[in-house]
């Protein structure tokens, strides 16, 4: 059968095992096609190919219902549901995002980016199907080290005693992004050695039923393991043992790296293209490891993303126990961060900016409260960071500059973000977290900075008059930019680098009352509780002071195109001195 007649999962119910493989090859071909054109989750995906056609050939789907964890192993999926234009055809390729979305299909039941959640999701599902009376199977598929978050083991827990159908498939591909770390790994390991047969069971301890698929990339025997699970009364799960990467040899031997890849040839595996630049991740990896080599209680953490802060494998040899990954769990990993600050050592947690969402209350109950100081580095932060809805950066600055007790910085440029870290790292007085600048490094050697950055302290870079353009972090070269176009008319402005978004330095801001009546404020995050917001609050009683705000409305968006979305909030240079022109005339 070609995978093109395949619309929905009715259409390989009646295929032979011969078929079904047969099907699995071209998706397999078809998944490799578009990631070495367009690049996305390459291990996760081929590793659930004969899992997902098994399942939608014993299950209903849409009436049956299956929620992926993370869903950036939900490619097949996809292809099986009617979307495998999105997979072999070029102009079709950004139509369908790379995670479940019901905007695209009544076969996806919620839009998932972030880890850890389907079991909770898919049981709420099942206790709704319970209470209208019906009876359809519930699935919920977990991996890639998902299981080390702890919304995952508080769905286990009421799952137990959900007392009807509810089958979890434990996607086991002894991989997260990185390798595996953690106590439940060690328990998925012993199962796979026996079998499924070792009386030390995490999953029967929480009093739920246990079957193990030794051969997880093998249709006839996962479509035989769903066929007994099928309409099942009372919660099981399917531990399957699949291979990451299964069917590409360099995506088999370098689990890690092909997890996710930009595009690449497909014969070498080698990518497209090369960017040799430097980047904040490589910058933090070497600076850490230097660190670490003077001071024995430098720690670096992870929450299963250890490149975000440049730990390759060969870093994280180097660093051996001063380097921590904590799993797919960035709430253990700051509180763990406070501990250990208290007890003397000096933490960095480096973190995705959408993933330090998941740790808000750890923040301000475990950090803030207790005033330890830790330091956080939050990566691809603002407009430039990763554009996928589940996984927006620009909510960074109301959520962590709001929290009383955490200084936040924002860093311009290389050498300003080295002098912060250097001065988070060495003081003991306040928690910090550092806000990496978006885009390529931008480096000025010919300026200088403080040692200390314990209060809030304004960098007047240009002083003008009527006019102060405020640059947070990495729009700060926007913001000389635009003075320099306004300067062409005459408009000498003020340029500011505030290089500090949780407090105002309100001596600099005061004075500007002399001889500025307009002030502009431009952030790479939302304007809603933003650093601008609190600038207009600081003028709201002057009435001869007007403050314009740029940056993004509260608001998702999907897959955006950053040129196009700065150009429509008019975080362009021209534009914004368009604005401010106007403002005088």
């Amino acid at each position: 059968m070609d995978i093109k007649e395949i619309h929905s999962p009715a259409d390989i119910k009646g295929l032979s095992l011969n078929d079904l493989e047969d099907v699995a090859r071209q998706f397999r071909e078809a998944l490799l096609f578009k990631l070495s054109h367009h690049g996305g989750h390459v291990g996760p995906n081929l590793g659930m190919v004969e899992a997902t056609i098994a399942m939608h050939y014993v299950f209903n789907s849409p009436v049956d219902k299956i929620v992926y964890d993370v869903s950036h192993q939900s490619y097949v999926h996809k292809m099986l549901t009617g979307r495998v234009d999105g997979f072999i055809d070029p102009e079709k390729f950004d139509t369908i995002s790379g995670y479940t979305n019901p905007n695209e299909s009544s076969h996806d039941f919620f839009t998932i980016g972030h880890t850890s959640t389907s079991i909770t999701l898919a049981s709420g599902l099942a206790r709704a199907r319970d209470l209208r009376g019906d009876k359809e199977n519930i699935i919920a598929v977990i991996g890639d080290g998902s299981l080390s978050g702890g919304q995952a083991f508080e769905g286990l827990d009421s799952a137990a005693v959900l007392g009807s159908n509810f089958i979890i498939v434990v996607n086991d591909n002894q991989m997260s992004i990185a390798e595996n770390h953690g106590g439940i790994y060690e328990n998925l390991q012993l199962l796979r050695d026996t079998d499924g047969q070792a009386p030390c069971n995490l999953f029967k301890a929480f009093g739920i039923d246990y079957m193990y698929v030794k051969e997880g990339n093998n249709i006839e025997a996962l479509i035989n393991a769903f066929k007994q699970v099928k309409d099942i009364d009372h919660p099981i799960v399917v531990h399957i043992n699949t291979q990451k990467g299964k069917g590409y040899g360099p995506a088999e031997i370098d689990r890690e790296k092909w997890h996710w890849e930009m595009p690449f040839d497909r014969l070498t595996g080698n990518p497209l293209q090369i960017d040799e630049s430097e980047d904040y991740s490589s910058i933090t990896g070497d600076y850490l490891i230097k660190a670490m080599g003077r001071d024995p209680l430098v720690v670096a953490i992870t929450a299963g993303t250890p490149t975000v802060m440049g730990f390759d494998a060969e870093r994280r040899r180097h660093a051996g126990r001063q380097f921590i990954d904590m799993g797919i769990a960035e709430q253990d990993a700051v509180s763990t961060a406070s501990g250990l600050a208290k007890g003397g050592a000096r933490p960095f947690f480096g973190v995705y900016s959408s993933f330090i969402q998941r740790a808000y209350d750890q923040l301000s109950q475990d950090v803030a409260i207790n005033g330890n100081p830790a330091v956080f580095g939050i990566f691809a932060p603002g407009i430039t960071g990763m554009n996928d809805v589940t996984h927006l950066g620009w909510f960074d600055i109301p959520l962590i500059s709001n929290i009383p007790g955490i200084i936040y910085l924002t860093p311009t440029c290389k050498e300003e973000y080295l002098a912060m870290l250097d001065w988070a790292m060495n003081q003991h007085e306040t928690p910090v977290a550092i806000r990496m600048p978006g885009g390529r490094v931008v480096s000025a050697p010919d300026r200088t900075f403080p040692d200390d950055y314990s209060s809030p302290r304004a960098e007047i870079v240009r002083q003008g008059s009527k006019v102060a353009i405020i640059g947070v972090g990495d729009f700060f070269p926007m913001a000389l930019k635009a003075a320099d176009i306004l300067a062409e008319s005459g408009i000498n402005a003020t340029v500011i680098n505030p290089r500090y978004v949780s407090g105002l330095d309100k001596e600099v801001l005061e004075n500007l009352k002399k001889d500025h009546t307009l002030v502009v404020t431009l952030e790479s995050g939302i304007l809603d509780g933003g650093y601008g917001q609190k600038i207009d609050g600081f003028y709201a009683d002057y009435d001869s002071v007007k403050v314009l705000n740029y940056g993004v409305p509260k608001q998702f968006l999907d897959r955006y195109n950053v040129s196009e979305v700065l150009t429509e909030l008019r975080l362009k240079p021209q534009l914004i001195a368009d604005d401010i022109k106007n403002q005088f005339k």
